[in-house]
This record gives structure tokens, C-alpha cells and sequence, in this order.
């Protein structure tokens, strides 16, 4: 039912792929390895697009909160859900998308992950290290401190 799906091979998703990656994330029932990096972009494209009344901000936390605890997970000071690395994510899917105006969802993701958004450590061109994988940047938003987003 689901692609396996990584930054290696995007474009082998089509829109319909992408639509149950979503799907599968609101539902709880996507499978845990398939949460990738790749993924995340995914879902957030679809949501971004399609999505009635979705606030990414406000909403995308909770979302991915419950799925995480769903596939057997949890949100810690350590792991699971990251307030940064989930808003700055939001921010380079809603760029990607405005800069792709009526483009397939299909290619706004594969072109967003071959940039170097798609790379997993694009954060830390942003963000140092330290400040990224704090306690504090996963709790709230901690604005980058090496180079502004530019976006």
C-alpha cells in the first residue's frame, strides 16, 4: 500500500503516492519506517496544497505528535516531536510550493529533494549543532543562529 520512499528515489511518487503518505500520516496508519525525511516533505506538500482549514504552524505539531505516539513512539525532552526542525520543514514545503505555482505535487517533492533541502542535514547550514538538537529548539522555535532562512 505505501512506497518506501527516500531522498534517493522521489521520483518514483506519483500524486496519488503522495496523497496516501498523507493520508497514512492523518490516519496514524502509515508505517513507522516509512516516516522518512522524504516523507515528511511529502505529507507537508499535500497538507500545504489540500488540506481545508490546515494551518501548518499551528497544526502540523499535533499531527505528527499523535502519529508518533500511534507508531509506538514518543515526545521527549530527547526524541520525537522537534518544534524547529518541524516549523523550519513547513517553511522550505511552503517555498517550494509557491515557487511551483499549478506544478504536480509529484514535482514540487522531487525537485524540492533535489536541492538541498532534500538533503536530512540541510538544518545545520542554519543552525549550529548545539542550538539545533537542544532540549529547547525541539520544545519551541529557536530562530537559526548561523545563517537566516531564506524563505
Amino acid at each position: 500500500m505505501y512506497e518506501t520512499i527516500s531522498s534517493a528515489d522521489p521520483a518514483r511518487l506519483d500524486d496519488a503516492a503522495i496523497a496516501r503518505i498523507a493520508s497514512g500520516l492523518l490516519d496514524r496508519t502509515l508505517p513507522k519506517a516509512q516516516w522518512t525525511h522524504a516523507a515528511h516533505f511529502a505529507a507537508a506538500l499535500w497538507l500545504l496544497r489540500w488540506q481545508r482549514n490546515f494551518h501548518a504552524p499551528r497544526d502540523m505539531p499535533d499531527i505528527i505528535r499523535r502519529y508518533n505516539v500511534a507508531t509506538g513512539g514518543v515526545n521527549s525532552d530527547s526524541e520525537g516531536y522537534h518544534e524547529t526542525i518541524t516549523q523550519a520543514s513547513l517553511r522550505a514545503a511552503a517555498a517550494a510550493l509557491a515557487a511551483a505555482p499549478g506544478q504536480p505535487l509529484a514535482t514540487v517533492l522531487a525537485d524540492l529533494l533535489a536541492s538541498p533541502y532534500g538533503r536530512s542535514d540541510w538544518l545545520l547550514a542554519h543552525w549550529s549543532r548545539d542550538q539545533l538538537f537542544s532540549t529547547a529548539a525541539r520544545r519551541e522555535w529557536l530562530a537559526p543562529d548561523i545563517a537566516p532562512l531564506p524563505f
